[in-house]
């Protein structure tokens, strides 16, 4: 497996503490520790500030930590951000980077949003709370200087599998609508029986034993029964279509690409547009492990490129 990696990938997962989701505050610290040891570039043109929000019955409010740009000249399209961690770690925060680059490079409006974790807050507690930023986004956007016809939505690992989820939830919920969903290498399937989820096992960033550990606590001990709901476990939905239109990407050494690849064919099969893309010798979450890669910078380019080429569309696409 060793020899399979990115050349330029290696050597930083060889430095890369294991995760320990045993230990699941000492995990939390550990994220936080290192991210303070992380210089975080500001971007002097991007505004960021947080807000608390309406959020659902169980939640009377929920944070959102919102990227805008300081000079705005016309209405701009809006991207609701929601950050990975195995649905038991993170906070948006941990993606100020990223999110700074969808403003100045996608052209748009950020709001990402600080959800509630398992096991504290099992499924759906998260999934609403992500519900409730996107219905505040909609129908703030005027105040927000944002177009809400064309806002999307965007996350990468559990934050994929929340994009994927928020994306039925609207669908069935009759709004808000979305025109847009980038699930990135998104974590969707909660019997971890793929072929690449039993292949993906030792330091490989995410693995199959984390993965199931993660899934786990979001179900409560739930996982790989039969009556998970497609909400919880998107890769579980009948009906895929009237989604948007959809960008993923997985690496090939990544646990959740046989999981993405299924998701990918259903979605196109259900008369959904979708790009998506394949990186061979890289592990899960490797742009951002590794931002400096060669291969990194490909996919950190075609996916806000992505963001870019759709949002600044006119006319979200729709599926009939």
């Amino acid at each position: 497996m060793k020899n399979r990696i990115d050349p330029e990938l290696r050597e930083v997962l060889e430095l890369f503490p294991p995760l320990d989701l045993e230990n699941l505050e000492a995990a939390r610290q550990g994220m936080i520790e290192i991210s303070q040891t992380i210089e975080i570039p500001v971007d002097e043109s991007v505004s960021i500030s947080n807000r608390m929000i309406q959020g659902p019955a169980d939640n009377p409010s929920v944070r959102v930590r919102i990227y805008e740009p300081k000079e705005k000249n016309a209405a701009l399209p809006g991207l609701l951000w929601i950050h990975g961690g195995g649905y038991v770690l993170g906070v948006p925060e941990g993606d100020d980077v990223l999110c700074q680059r969808f403003v100045t490079e996608g052209e748009c409006v950020v709001v990402s949003v600080d959800y509630r974790l398992a096991p504290e807050d099992p499924y759906p507690a998260g999934l609403e709370d992500c519900y409730s930023a996107l219905k505040w986004f909609s129908e703030n956007a005027a105040d927000l200087g944002v177009d809400s016809s064309r806002i999307g939505v965007a996350g990468a690992s559990a934050g994929g599998g929340l994009t994927a989820a928020l994306s039925l939830l609207a669908r069935d919920r009759k709004g808000p609508e979305l025109c847009f969903q980038m699930p990135l290498y998104p974590m969707i399937d909660d019997r971890n029986n793929t072929p690449s989820s039993l292949e993906i096992t030792g330091n490989m960033i995410w693995n199959h034993d984390l993965n199931q550990k993660g899934w786990a606590m979001y179900l409560n001990g739930a996982n790989g029964t039969e009556n998970i709901p497609a909400y919880a476990a998107p890769a579980r939905a009948i009906d895929y279509s009237g989604l948007p239109y959809t960008y993923t990407c997985v690496g090939q050494l990544d646990p959740f690409r046989d999981e993405t690849l299924t998701y990918v064919q259903k979605l196109c099969q259900a008369g959904v547009d979708v790009e998506f893309h394949l990186y061979p010798g890289c592990y899960h979450g490797f742009e951002s492990v590794v931002p400096q890669a060669s291969i990194s910078q490909r996919a950190l380019g075609e996916y806000i490129g992505a963001v870019k080429h759709v949002l600044q569309r006119k006319q979200p696409i729709e599926n009939k």
